[in-house]
């Protein structure tokens, strides 16, 4: 099995995605373009790996769906351990349907920075339409729509933001780009 180069400057590739990552959490809904990518194995997105590149190290469980040749990517590049319970993961990369948000750790009322973030993989990013976006670092509104996502989305979403301050974080990405909904956003959806 070969193994594809991560990012090509480890540290200026990381900084960043980094910078990146700070930026979508802090404008929910806000589409980040990555310049600094992976080289990463089917069917990691550039964006996905990069981002979990990013966050993850040796003490972040992380669990996956992406199969033998990411996990191997991913072990060797972030020096993460891989988990087979998404509950017990810190950072989970979905290539395809996620494990339910409810099964993911939410953290607790003392320490709520340790919940899980979600690094799901989309088919598109849109700003024009879809999702009506409001909360913490969105002035009024903000319109998000998301390609691909799973059946009962925006309930399972819903159901997260009212745990504040515990709940999942979420990244979208999509090929070199990624879009980010901390907990505390909330969604409307398009009628």
């Amino acid at each position: 099995m070969s193994l594809t180069p991560g990012f090509a400057e480890p540290v200026a590739g990381a900084q960043a995605c980094f910078r990146a990552l700070l930026e979508a959490m802090s404008r929910p809904g806000r589409i980040q373009a990555l310049a600094a990518l992976p080289d990463a194995p089917a069917p990691l997105t550039p964006a996905a790996a990069a981002a979990l590149l990013t966050l993850a190290d040796a003490d972040t469980p992380v669990w996956t769906d992406a199969g033998p040749a990411a996990e191997h990517w991913i072990r060797f590049h972030a020096g993460c351990p891989l988990v087979a319970d998404p509950g017990a993961a810190a950072f989970l990369l979905a290539t395809a349907a996620p494990p339910p948000l409810a099964a993911l750790d939410p953290g607790t009322e003392e320490e709520p920075h340790r919940a899980a973030t979600l690094i799901l993989q989309v088919t598109a990013l849109d700003e024009a339409t879809g999702w009506t976006l409001s909360g913490p670092g969105i002035e009024t509104t903000h319109r998000l729509r998301a390609g691909g996502m799973p059946a009962g989305f925006a309930a399972a979403w819903a159901a997260n933001t009212v745990r504040f301050p515990r709940g999942v974080d979420l990244v979208l990405c999509v090929g070199d780009r990624l879009a980010a909904l901390p907990r505390t956003t909330r969604i409307e959806e398009a009628v």
